[in-house]
């Protein structure tokens, strides 16, 4: 297990680099060049408009009107994940540690199990 959480930590270290770079302009006043702080509640409302997107894609059948052969509810997924990557790396959260760390530890979850989940009060989806 060891092995994953570390090839998962390094791949989303690399997605985060990438992402923070691309997406530094965001985090920059456009006139002075110098880096602004931003509200990290209007970030979270942010990535819930992109899943809000993926809902109505998938409520109407949409395809991407932007990436060719990617139907609405993979590319509003993805935006999604952008924002909140971004989030974290612009916001100093280690998200990719803690998801690498949340896959791993879902693996042993006892209420993840088919006798917990069939149990009465267990978790159906």
């Amino acid at each position: 297990m060891s092995n994953d959480l570390d090839t998962m930590i390094r791949a989303m270290d690399d997605l985060g680099a990438i992402i923070g770079r691309d997406n530094s302009s965001w985090w920059t006043d456009l006139e002075t060049g110098e880096p602004i702080l931003r509200n990290f509640g209007e970030m979270l409302a942010l990535v819930h408009s992109e899943l809000s997107e993926a809902l109505e894609a998938h409520r109407k059948g949409l395809m991407s009107d932007k990436l060719p052969n990617t139907g609405g509810v993979e590319e509003e997924l993805a935006d999604a994940i952008i924002r909140i990557i971004d989030i974290g790396v612009n916001g100093g959260y280690d998200v990719g540690r803690a998801l690498a760390e949340k896959v791993i530890y879902n693996r042993t979850r006892k209420d993840h199990t088919r006798e917990a989940r069939l149990a009465e009060g267990g978790k159906k989806y």
